[in-house]
C-alpha cells in the first residue's frame, strides 16, 4: 500500500512539474498573475500585471495590465490598447474606465463588472507609456524629456519584450488600438513595427491586422480650428464670435500650445468663445454632466456610495479610479509602483516632459504606408467631443482616400444597433473606414459601452456595420434554460 503509495505521489508530482512546464511554454507567466484584485467580483478568465523593463542601464521599465478574453482566449486575437494625452495612463483610462472588465464602485475600494468589455471579444494589453507615465518609470530623469519617435521605439521593445514572458501570443493576430493622441501613438508604433518587420533578419515578424483610433489627433491644426466650428455649430458660440474667429484667424499657421502666431484678433476671439462655453461644460463630452471633484473626494473619504451618475455613465469615475488605484491592497495586487514612486498614481503624467513640436506632425503620410502595407485601420468618432471632432477627422479621412485613390465602397449611411442608430459610416476599400457612435464622447467606450464593443466586433470580424435594425448574430447571447450560447462572437 505504501508502495503504490509513493509511486503515485511521484506520479502527481511529475505530472505536476510538467503542468508547471507548459504552463510557461503557453504563455502564462505566474509571477506576474493577478490572483484577485481587491474588491473584483468572481470571473473565469485570466489577469496578469507587472513591468518590462526597456533599458536595464537607464533603468526604464513600463508597466502592463494583461486581460484574457472572457472565452476562448486561446481563439482569440491580442488587442493593444493606449490613451493619449500625451502623458496619460491607459490603465486608468482604458483598463478601469473604458473597456477593461472592471469599473470603480462609488466608493472607490471595490470593482463592479464592465458587462460590454472588449475582452468578450479579444485579449486585451493595457500599457502605461512612455516612461513617466502612471507606473512606468526610469532610474535616468533625462527618459523622461521624450517625444514620438522614442516612445515608438519603446513600445516596440516593449511588445517583443511581453511575448517573451507570453510567447504563445507572437502568433496571434495584432490589433492596435487606442484614442485622442493614440492618434499619434498608435500609427507610429504601427510605423515602427512595420520597419522591424522590414529590416530585422530574425524568423519572428509582428501578425499585425489592423488600426482602430478613436478621436483621434491627426493633423493638429485642422482639428483645432474645427473645435470653433463645432461649437458654433451646436449653439454653444453666437454668430458673432463663431464669424470672428472664422474670419480672423489662420489656423493653417497654429502650433501646438502656442498661440502667439494667432493674431490678436483671433486670440481676443478664441478667448471670448472659451468664456461662453464656460467651465461647466465638459468639452470632451457635451452632453455628460460634469464631476466636483471637491465633493466626489468627501465623499470617497466618508465611504459612501456617489450617486452622481448622469444619462452616459458615471461621471465622477475618474476620481474613483484615481482613489482605487492608489489603495496600497490594489498596487500590491497588480504588481506595481515596485520602486515605490515618490508621487501617486495619476491619471495624467505630472513629470514627462514631452515634446511640444511633435503634435504638430501629420500622421496622413504615415496612415498612408500602414494601408498601403494593406493593414486596415478604422478611423471612429464620438460625435459629442468638441476637443477632436468629427467634422475634422471625416474630413482628413476623406483627404488620405482621395490621396491614396480609394473609391468610397459604402456610401455614408446611418448604422444600427439594438435596433437604434449606433452612428454613421462611410468605407473606401477594405483597409479604410470611418464611424460615427452616436451620443459619445471623446472616451467612446465609456460613454457609449455597447455600441463601441459592437463596432469592435466589425472592426475584427472584417464586416460591415449593420444596415438594418435586425440584430445580427453575431451580437446576440442566446440563452436555453440555464445554459448561455454565444454565438459566432466567440470565433473572432
Amino acid at each position: 500500500m505504501g508502495k503504490w503509495w509513493f509511486v503515485g505521489v511521484l506520479i502527481v508530482l511529475g505530472y505536476v512539474c510538467l503542468l508547471g512546464t507548459t504552463f510557461r511554454v503557453e504563455g502564462y507567466p505566474i509571477e506576474d498573475l493577478v490572483e484577485r484584485l481587491p474588491g473584483q467580483p468572481k470571473v473565469k478568465f485570466s489577469q496578469y500585471a507587472g513591468y518590462v523593463d526597456i533599458d536595464l542601464k537607464h533603468g526604464r521599465s513600463l508597466f502592463y495590465y494583461f486581460v484574457e478574453a472572457d472565452h476562448h482566449p486561446h481563439k482569440k486575437p491580442l488587442t493593444l490598447w493606449l490613451n493619449g494625452g500625451p502623458g496619460c495612463s491607459s490603465i486608468g483610462g482604458g483598463a478601469f474606465t473604458e473597456l477593461g472588465p472592471f469599473y470603480p464602485k462609488g466608493d472607490g475600494r471595490g470593482l463592479s463588472r464592465n458587462s460590454k468589455s472588449w475582452n468578450k471579444v479579444s485579449n486585451l494589453l493595457f500599457v502605461e507609456s512612455p516612461a513617466g507615465v502612471g507606473w512606468s518609470y526610469s532610474n535616468t530623469t533625462s527618459d523622461y524629456t521624450i517625444g514620438d519617435d522614442a516612445t515608438a521605439n519603446d513600445m516596440v521593445l516593449f511588445l517583443l519584450k511581453w511575448y517573451e514572458k507570453f510567447p504563445s501570443y507572437k502568433s496571434r493576430k495584432l490589433f492596435l488600438t487606442g484614442e485622442s493622441y493614440a492618434g499619434h501613438y498608435i500609427p507610429q508604433l504601427a510605423n515602427a513595427i512595420l520597419d522591424y518587420n522590414a529590416y530585422h533578419s530574425s524568423d519572428f515578424k509582428f501578425n499585425i491586422k489592423g488600426l482602430a483610433i478613436g478621436n483621434p489627433l491627426l493633423k493638429w491644426n485642422h482639428d483645432r480650428r474645427t473645435t470653433y466650428e463645432y461649437f458654433w455649430s451646436h449653439g454653444m458660440i453666437s454668430d458673432e464670435i463663431g464669424v470672428a474667429i472664422m474670419n480672423d484667424c489662420d489656423f493653417d499657421d497654429y502650433n501646438y500650445g502656442d498661440h502667439q502666431n494667432l493674431s490678436d484678433s483671433c486670440n481676443d476671439a478664441i478667448e471670448d468663445a472659451n468664456k461662453v462655453v464656460g467651465e461647466y461644460i465638459n468639452i470632451y463630452d457635451v452632453i455628460l454632466d460634469v464631476c466636483y471633484p471637491a465633493i466626489a473626494e468627501q465623499e470617497l473619504r466618508l465611504k459612501k456610495m456617489i450617486h452622481n451618475i448622469s444619462l452616459n455613465g458615471d461621471v465622477c469615475i475618474d476620481s474613483e479610479t484615481k482613489f482605487y488605484l492608489n489603495l496600497p491592497e490594489v498596487q500590491k495586487a497588480l504588481h506595481a509602483n515596485r520602486t515605490n514612486l515618490l508621487y501617486p498614481w495619476s491619471d495624467c503624467s505630472n513629470v514627462l516632459n514631452y515634446s511640444k513640436t511633435d503634435p504638430d506632425i501629420s500622421m496622413l503620410p504615415i496612415l498612408k504606408r500602414i494601408i498601403r502595407n494593406h493593414i486596415p485601420v478604422l478611423v471612429f468618432s464620438g460625435d459629442q467631443d468638441t476637443v477632436i471632432p468629427l467634422i475634422g477627422s471625416r474630413t482628413l479621412v476623406r483627404e488620405l482616400a482621395d490621396d491614396l485613390k480609394f473609391k468610397i465602397t459604402d456610401p455614408y449611411r446611418v448604422w444600427f444597433h439594438k435596433g437604434q442608430v449606433g452612428g454613421w459610416v462611410t468605407e473606401y476599400g477594405k483597409l479604410l473606414t470611418f464611424a460615427t457612435v452616436r451620443g459619445a464622447g471623446h472616451m467612446v467606450p465609456y460613454a457609449q459601452p455597447s455600441r463601441a464593443l459592437r463596432l469592435f466586433q466589425s472592426f475584427l470580424s472584417g464586416r460591415r456595420l449593420p444596415n438594418t435594425t435586425r440584430p445580427s448574430i453575431d451580437e446576440s447571447i442566446i440563452t436555453y434554460g440555464n445554459k448561455k450560447f454565444y454565438s459566432r462572437i466567440d470565433s473572432y
